[in-house]
């Protein structure tokens, strides 16, 4: 007796822009999920900012000249303060996939039927948000700092915030694509956090540094994140030339002050750039 067997065909959905789309909005989405489900990180990352800004700042507060009315340390070390929570928490949101990998999940998104791009870009945007939402916590304390709550000065340090965010995820997301362990990942993040923070300006004024200090905060990357967040809060406090020439003296090539704009077009720039590097590196991992 004669067996027929059908023929099974198994129908795979072809990459189209609209897959890579949903599937950017789904690794974004997941992010989202996994930080409002985490709330011990969301508590935990504001009690390092907040030590920096109330304990710190006001233990050396009379370090800054005083008579000045909405200028002390706490206020010029705000920006620095924004800096630094969403500088923890976006690298820190590129160790999930560390854990994806050891866990076999991304193997899983990787032969997904979209780009591998989509993927690397919603696990940037979803850090950044992330950042961006952590960020928020902190410019919800200005008053703290002495810092007005002015809606266009909110607005615009959330847009910078958003901008280091990217850049500072698209880093980390480049680190984990090369590591495979979370312990050296963690590893790797405590060194490079706190270099990159120290070395911005966010925590010391940039004027008046010895040459080789200088030449390394010109080489930080996140230097020219902070200057426009401490540009736009010391536009809305009082403050005389003389304290703004201090604690706030901008970032200068060769005795030329770089503007805001193209500040944040280097940093721009770089996270678009290490984007790029991060997908190519992606669309090489088996």
């Amino acid at each position: 007796m004669a067996v027929l067997v059908g023929e099974v065909r198994e129908s795979v959905s072809r990459q189209s822009l609209s897959h890579d789309v949903r599937a950017m909005k789904i690794v974004l989405h997941r992010e989202l999920i996994r930080y409002w489900r985490d709330r011990t990180r969301m508590v935990s990352g504001l009690i390092q900012p907040l030590l920096y800004l109330l304990v710190l700042g006001t233990g050396l507060s009379t370090l800054v000249t005083r008579g000045q009315p909405g200028v002390n340390l706490r206020t010029f070390m705000f920006a620095g303060v924004i800096a630094m929570s969403v500088n923890f928490t976006a690298l820190f949101s590129a160790a999930s996939i560390v854990w994806d990998r050891e866990f076999g999940f991304l193997r899983e998104m990787l032969v997904a039927p979209v780009s591998r791009a989509s993927i690397v870009i919603g696990k940037c945007l979803g850090g950044a948000v992330v950042a961006t939402f952590q960020g928020v916590a902190i410019l919800l304390l200005a008053g703290l700092a002495d810092v007005p709550y002015s809606p266009a000065l909110l607005l615009t340090l959330l847009v910078e915030s958003f901008i280091v965010a990217f850049t500072l995820t698209a880093f980390g997301v480049l680190l984990a694509a090369r590591i495979k362990s979370i312990q050296a990942f963690m590893g790797v993040m405590q060194m490079v956090m706190l270099p990159l923070l120290f070395t911005s300006g966010g925590m010391f004024p940039l004027s008046n540094l010895p040459t080789w200090l200088t030449v390394i905060t010109r080489l930080n990357p996140l230097t020219y994140a902070v200057d426009p967040m401490r540009h736009a809060v010391f536009e809305h406090v009082s403050a005389s030339p003389a304290v703004q020439a201090v604690l706030n003296p901008g970032v200068t090539w060769n005795g030329w002050r770089v503007p805001v704009m193209l500040e944040l077009l280097i940093v721009v720039a770089l996270g678009l750039g290490l984007l790029s590097v991060a997908v190519a590196r992606f669309s090489k991992t088996d």
